[in-house]
């Protein structure tokens, strides 16, 4: 049995970091450069965060603010050699961690 760490990082749909969408510079980030062995993206269909604003999927209309999670593991010295540059890239308290065993 191996020891892994696990990282969840919570963030929405729209969201962007230099013009650029968050989540796929994550991935671009977390695939190119720690070639972490693969990351899953959920998508929420409804969530709310801090400020207590609901979003939620509606056929409607087009939203942009859906809740993802982003869930990845790797060995623990990848992971913290990633999490400085992705709290760069998340807001504080987005980002949880926790040791899992694989195998």
């Amino acid at each position: 049995m191996t020891t892994v760490s696990v990282v969840r990082i919570y963030i929405k749909e729209g969201d962007k970091h230099d013009g650029h969408n968050l989540m796929e510079e994550i991935f671009r980030m977390l695939h190119d450069q720690y070639k972490v062995h693969g990351v899953t993206a959920f998508r929420g269909v409804a969530g709310f965060g801090s400020k207590g604003v609901m979003h939620a999927d509606d056929i409607l209309r087009l939203n942009v603010h859906l809740p993802l999670v982003l869930e990845f593991f790797d060995k623990p010295e990848t992971v913290d050699a990633v999490l400085p540059h992705l709290r760069e890239l998340v807001p504080p308290g987005h980002i949880l961690r926790w040791e899992a065993d694989c195998g």
